[in-house]
């Protein structure tokens, strides 16, 4: 499994790094980090992880899954829906925390005017909204987020769940009530703790299928 940090694709947040590897190991899961460029233009990052996934898999993984965070989440969606992507480049799973998964909000603006600039036009911002790319052979995605989330509303999950279902793609989606944005394992975050149970059962099912 590649994990990608957030950090508004302006820095990689540590707390979504190193401790998400160590859980999913725990789960049995091998999982490492990777840095996607930053400050860059799209679609740099995009090219960078297709690049990352099929060295993955001349190493020889078989089942490649994504975790995201944040703007990371937007990264893992962007890798696992957008076209243009060759057979070995392929995910089989996605998980995204309290993602951007739309280039057409308002929100987060930071990331996109560092990923698309401040005159990308309304082409570039749609094709690059993951509620956009959906089609009927995208992969089952689980989704996470807070409904106080004040940086990257609930909206960004709800526009990529809506699109999902209306393609048939199994998902999952979970949103606690309270707690801020970037909460990561969200040890100690009350009900939103619970979001690491509820992945550990859903990638049991998806990580081994």
């Amino acid at each position: 499994m590649i994990v990608l940090p957030g950090g508004g694709y302006a820095e990689h947040a540590a707390h979504e790094a190193a401790p998400i590897v160590d859980w999913l190991s725990g789960l049995g899961i091998a999982a490492s980090v990777f840095r996607y460029p930053l400050n860059v233009r799209h679609p740099v990052p995009l090219q960078a992880l297709r690049a990352e996934i099929r060295r993955r898999r001349a190493s020889g993984a078989d089942r490649i899954g994504l975790m995201g965070f944040s703007a990371g989440g937007h990264l893992a969606g962007l890798a696992a829906l957008a076209p243009g992507a060759e057979a070995q480049d392929a995910v089989q799973f996605v998980v995204l925390g309290y993602a951007i998964t739309s280039m057409e909000t308002e929100t987060y603006r930071p990331a996109r005017l560092i990923l698309l600039g401040e005159d990308a036009d309304p082409e570039l911002r749609r094709s690059t909204s993951l509620d956009a790319l959906v089609t009927r052979e995208s992969p089952p995605f689980f989704m996470w987020h807070t409904a106080e989330d004040a940086y990257v509303p609930p909206d960004h999950t709800y526009r990529l769940a809506v699109a999902l279902a209306a393609h048939n793609i199994p998902h999952a989606v979970h949103v606690f009530a309270h707690g801020p944005h970037s909460l990561g394992l969200a040890e100690g975050a009350g009900d939103a703790s619970m979001w690491t149970a509820l992945a550990a059962s859903w990638l049991r099912e998806h990580a081994a299928a």
